[in-house]
């Protein structure tokens, strides 16, 4: 039991670094991806027909 606590205490001094840093460099936004430009294959995602706006 004794042994336990100096490997909880460091695992939560760790994760509380981790946390801190992530939160300071945003690192989890950095990896989200917005499309800038609607393109054929995202509009098909959103359901928007893409031949609609071609005229012939």
């Amino acid at each position: 039991m004794s042994d336990l606590l100096p490997i909880a205490i460091a695992g939560i001094f760790v994760m509380a670094i981790v946390l801190l840093l992530a939160r300071k460099f945003k690192i989890s936004s950095r990896y989200e991806r917005a499309p800038r430009v609607l393109n054929s294959w995202s509009a098909l995602d959103k359901g928007i027909d893409p031949t609609e706006d071609q005229k012939l």
